[in-house]
């Protein structure tokens, strides 16, 4: 008797296995509705990702209907919607620390609160408690000239630091501003890029001293870097690096020595396109110093001849300049680079000064 009652318990156990095996089987993945997306945005080294699903307006009235007004609300569809920031930042001026933040809101009819949870696993806001809250800020949405009949976050207003996030449906949007400490997170990146593999090589070490002496900040550390590189390669561009921000510093022997050294390291192209770059940053006078050594060291060469016409240019002689662009086109070894003398030639035979 117990032998039977096992037998039919048994089998009613497979069969119920059964079930569920074919229950789970017809559990479809089917089309969401509302579907889903994602958008990325990197500001100088900080990334910011949203994930969100994108309900459609379909006829119906949103704000303040379908989105109550004075209600949280989950700034999309279906499960949270989150924001990743891959550093630290400021939300329209407030600071809130690098991770993953449910992002919900609660709109106004003329205002709108953007809200930044520690909590990012939930689905839609029902589960949102204020407790939870990493930062709130207040924003004034703005009427769009263009319905939009699906949901969607656009990053808008791109700057070298900063970036309007917007959330945009139907004739609403609803934007927020993150903006990086730029300097401070590109110093961290480099540090630790910086004990990793480009500590063996000249040009990351280089690349490190170029952005503080470029930003004017951290310029000892610079000089560490410049120094280090300079030991993992002697080289023109880092040697003239080290003189740039020894005369940062203020220490005009030490960085006349050290620009001497790099000069003898230096050939034509490398002194003449170090000139440019004085001049990109404003530096006209030491520009042209740079110029005359290049006409003096390789006087009939492309470069030669080319700093030789942006001399003559500066001083009004456009007649000479002309001739020595010319003479500069005629040296040259690729169409690419005759081609472009010609744009300084044009200009010169317009009495144009092509250092401006």
């Amino acid at each position: 008797m117990k032998t039977i009652k096992l037998q039919q318990f048994a089998v009613c156990l497979a069969v119920l296995a059964v079930g569920a095996s074919v229950s789970a089987q017809s559990d479809l993945k089917l089309p969401d509705v509302s579907q889903a997306a994602e958008v990325k945005q990197r500001i100088a080294l900080t990334d910011i990702t949203i994930k969100y699903h994108r309900p459609l307006v379909n006829g119906r009235k949103i704000w303040g209907a379908l989105v109550p007004y004075g209600k949280v609300w989950r700034a999309g569809a279906n499960e949270n919607t989150t924001i990743e920031l891959s550093d630290p930042v400021s939300v329209e001026g407030k600071p809130l620390d690098k991770g993953t933040y449910g992002l919900h809101m609660i709109p106004n009819a003329d205002s709108c609160t953007v809200i930044f949870s520690k909590t990012n696993t939930g689905w839609g806001s029902y589960s949102y408690d204020q407790k939870d809250d990493a930062l709130r800020v207040d924003v004034k949405p703005k009427p769009l000239a263009q319905s939009e009949e699906a949901l969607e976050f656009e990053f808008e207003d791109l700057k070298p630091t900063s970036t309007a996030v917007t959330l945009k449906w139907e004739k609403l949007g609803i934007p927020f501003t993150v903006a990086v400490n730029d300097a401070e997170q590109t110093l961290q990146n480099i540090r630790a890029q910086l004990k990793g593999a480009g500590q063996f090589a000249w040009q990351a070490l280089d690349q490190g001293a170029q952005f503080c002496l470029t930003r004017k900040i951290n310029l000892d550390e610079a000089l560490k870097w410049a120094d280090a590189s300079i030991q993992n390669e002697e080289r023109f561009e880092n040697l003239s690096t080290k003189a740039d921000i020894l005369k940062a510093l203020n220490k005009q022997d030490e960085a006349k020595t050290t620009w001497d050294k790099a000069l003898q390291k230096a050939d034509a192209p490398q002194v003449y396109t170090y000139g440019r770059q004085l001049q990109n940053q404003k530096k006209g006078d030491e520009a042209m110093e740079i110029f005359k050594e290049v006409a003096k060291r390789f006087p009939d060469g492309v470069f030669g001849y080319l700093a030789q016409a942006r001399i003559k240019s500066a001083a009004g002689d456009f007649t000479g300049a002309l001739n020595d662009a010319k003479q500069a086109q005629a040296a040259a070894p690729s169409e690419g680079q005759k081609q472009a003398i010609q744009g300084l030639i044009d200009r010169l035979q317009a009495k144009q000064d092509i250092n401006k």
